[in-house]
């Protein structure tokens, strides 16, 4: 039920993954605006279930809304098929306050896991990277930062399809001692997890390809997503206005038409279609308010990618062997304490 186009982009983008991809969705929301929208899509092979939810979190309410007030909203209930194993995943396009609380609360986190993160998916000239966390947690620690190494390796592993990703901590130098006094010492941190880990990576190196996952709080995280978005949006708008300056530009626009569609296939959001929230038992995407049906469908086809992978299960026994290493060097008291 959220989004700028729910709930028929949801219902579309559900019949979609039902039709095309032989996936059984439950469709949460108000019957009565979702059960029209499925009689004029067809039939969907029994495929897709509604499970009514009166009340939504609307956009502009504050993320504890569905703990404290809408206890039967869609969101809420979402996260509950997810905990009782109904469902796999959940996929919402709806309030990301809400939707993360929900499923920290609801669901609840991987034992080991002291803070989920978001991750963007963005594209790049090697292919996809992950970049968490971008907008879960502004003020982390360096054991934080080190979860999200460990999430994003899996992610990228399992649904990316890397086979060994190359792990990068966000900083403003290569160097071990470039950085503030939080990633100097997650990079002391990130050397002790056995990941593919190959130190600081600067700004630029987001979309070069020379890593596949990168590490960094929220709050620069998510600068760094809506500064990315923005820009390839201007980089459309610029192109359509000189293209559209003469007819010889147009004429060259018509020739080159097929390539700016996989260009804008490759870098649109909806190409991937949600971002997960990594660290819940369980799957968790969040789609952008913009989702369209193609989004939708997208983000879909990702929450069954996680959940074949198991990848909240493998990120859960990672968790616990970097735990038990930490007793055996700091002691029991010790750990957790950075």
């Amino acid at each position: 039920m959220g989004g700028d186009f729910a709930p028929r982009s949801a219902v579309e983008g559900a019949f979609r993954a039902a039709v095309e991809d032989g996936t059984s969705v439950l469709l949460v929301g108000d019957s009565a605006q979702v059960a029209p929208l499925l009689r004029k899509l067809g039939d969907h092979g029994g495929r897709l279930e509604l499970v009514h939810a009166e009340e939504v979190v609307g956009m502009d309410e504050p993320a504890i809304t569905p703990i404290r007030k809408k206890r039967r909203s869609s969101i809420r209930l979402c996260a509950e098929l997810v905990r009782a194993g109904r469902a796999a995943a959940m996929v919402t396009a709806g309030n990301t306050g809400a939707a993360m609380i929900a499923a920290k609360m609801v669901i609840g986190t991987i034992k080991g896991v002291d803070r989920p993160a978001l991750a963007a998916v963005l594209p790049g000239p090697k292919g996809r990277v992950v970049l968490l966390d971008v907008g879960a947690n502004v003020d982390v620690k360096p054991s934080h930062l080190r979860e999200f190494a460990v999430m994003g390796h899996f992610f990228a592993q399992e649904v990316i399809g890397t086979p060994s990703p190359r792990v990068g901590l966000l900083s403003i130098g290569e160097e071990e001692s470039k950085g503030t006094d939080v990633t100097r010492e997650v990079f002391k941190v990130l050397k002790t997890t056995g990941l593919n880990f190959l130190g600081n990576v600067e700004g630029g190196d987001v979309f070069n390809g020379s890593v596949d996952v990168i590490v960094c709080d929220g709050f620069v995280g998510n600068v760094v997503l809506k500064s990315a978005e923005q820009l390839a949006e201007m980089v459309g708008v610029m192109l359509r206005e000189e293209l559209g300056r003469s007819a010889r530009t147009k004429l060259g626009y018509l020739l080159a038409k097929p390539a700016f569609e996989r260009f804008r296939a490759r870098t649109h959001y909806s190409g991937f279609g949600a971002a997960p929230l990594l660290g819940v038992d369980g799957g968790c995407f969040i789609g952008h308010g913009r989702s369209n049906a193609v989004a939708i469908h997208n983000a879909i086809r990702r929450a069954v990618e996680f959940a074949s992978h198991e990848v909240h299960r493998k990120i859960a026994e990672k968790m616990i062997e970097l735990h038990d290493e930490e007793r055996r060097m700091l002691g029991p008291q010790e750990v957790g304490a950075g």
